[in-house]
């Protein structure tokens, strides 16, 4: 009999593989199942000036208040910040329901600034789209820098991570979170020279839970099927492939574009941020190596580590998602696996055809000149 464990095993990747694995140039020279991106547990607030919001003080906020990583360029709880791209210092701001109109994409309080700007970042709700007075403030959904959480796994590793870790890196992730609005609404620097926005009121009706934050954490990186094909850093970075590089899967059930994305991880890896080119989805990255009755749907299919950092995007995961639901029905309806869907040539462009008709993309458009 072989261990359960083993088998276990053989069905999915946690972690980064060692470069010498796939030969991509941007991971570690060793393997590692334990390095794994940080989670967040997202928070949405308003703001309600001459209010009072303040939260009770967190535990564990005096260790998150003074934590400074090695690879920033201040405490962790704080408006100065890396650049994801260039590792540079930047100096974030927030100013809640500022004034700007918020499709003026030229205010500095709009996407177009990016993450320099936190109160916009990821706002959620803008008063100033809606009737005056309809809404007494906008919400912003807090899935920032200041909240990432990677001081330890935050899923269980044979050999490396058990289930008391596991719940323990929960229970310091959603203290980190709270630590935040804590030092948001009572140390966090104003631009009128004061300090603390007590206004910030936590809201818990926009989550649905108990303690305010999201149901459930954020978490940017889990296990990944051993699978047919492995996407790797060959078929999406632009440092490999060039701008006007693509490679063109025969099997592409979707696209997907984005930078190879990684936030700092459990193994005390900063900022891993490369450029990537448009890619295809492949069928075969939907099917595992050793087994035929299960489809992965979301961010666990065959990528690396790496290759994880551009393919967990929520469009790409939706489009995994739906072409698995897809992928299912189809198999069941034509009584084969969903491998032989994509080893006979007919039955894929069946399969290819439906999917088709139901709006997937498959292929980018040819551009005359890039």
């Amino acid at each position: 009999m072989v261990p359960l464990g083993e088998v276990v095993a053989h069905l999915y990747v946690v972690g980064a593989e060692a470069r010498g694995e796939h030969g991509e140039p941007h991971t570690p020279e060793e393997t590692d199942p334990a390095n794994l991106q940080g989670i967040t547990y997202c928070f949405a607030l308003s703001h309600h000036e001459g209010e009072n919001h303040v939260i009770e003080r967190p535990a564990m906020y005096e260790f998150w208040r003074s934590y400074t990583p090695e690879f920033w360029p201040g405490p962790l709880l704080g408006f100065l910040a890396p650049d994801p791209r260039t590792l540079e210092p930047v100096e974030r701001t927030f100013v809640p329901n500022p004034d700007t109109d918020p499709l003026d994409v030229s205010a500095d309080q709009s996407a177009d600034a990016g993450d320099k700007e936190l109160w916009g970042f990821r706002r959620i709700l803008a008063r100033g789209l809606h009737d005056p007075g309809a809404f007494d403030s906008d919400i912003t959904l807090v899935n920032w820098p200041l909240n990432d959480y990677w001081l330890r796994p935050a899923l269980e590793i044979d050999g490396h991570v058990d289930a008391a870790g596991v719940e323990r890196a929960h229970y310091e992730a959603k203290r980190l979170s709270l630590s935040l609005l804590y030092w948001l609404q009572t140390e966090a620097p104003r631009t009128d020279g004061g300090t603390g926005f007590p206004g910030l009121r936590l809201r818990h009706d926009v989550t649905g839970s108990r303690d305010g934050l999201a149901k459930a954490a954020y978490v940017r990186e889990s296990r990944r099927i051993r699978a047919i094909t492995t996407v790797t850093e060959h078929d999406v970075s632009v440092d490999v492939l060039g701008v006007a590089g693509r490679v063109s899967r025969h099997d592409s059930v979707g696209i997907g574009s984005y930078r190879i994305d990684l936030h700092p991880s459990t193994a005390g890896d900063g900022y891993i941020d490369v450029a990537s080119v448009p890619f295809e989805i492949p069928l075969g990255a939907l099917l595992p190596i050793r087994v035929t009755n299960l489809l992965p749907a979301a961010k666990n299919v065959g990528t690396t580590h790496l290759t994880n950092g551009c393919f967990r995007l929520h469009p790409v995961e939706w489009n995994i998602g739906e072409v698995a639901g897809m992928l299912a029905g189809f198999a069941l309806r034509r009584g084969v696996t969903p491998h032989a869907v994509r080893a006979d040539e007919k039955l894929f462009d069946e399969f290819a055809a439906q999917l088709d008709q139901a709006g997937v993309e498959r292929r980018w458009p040819e551009v005359q000149g890039y």
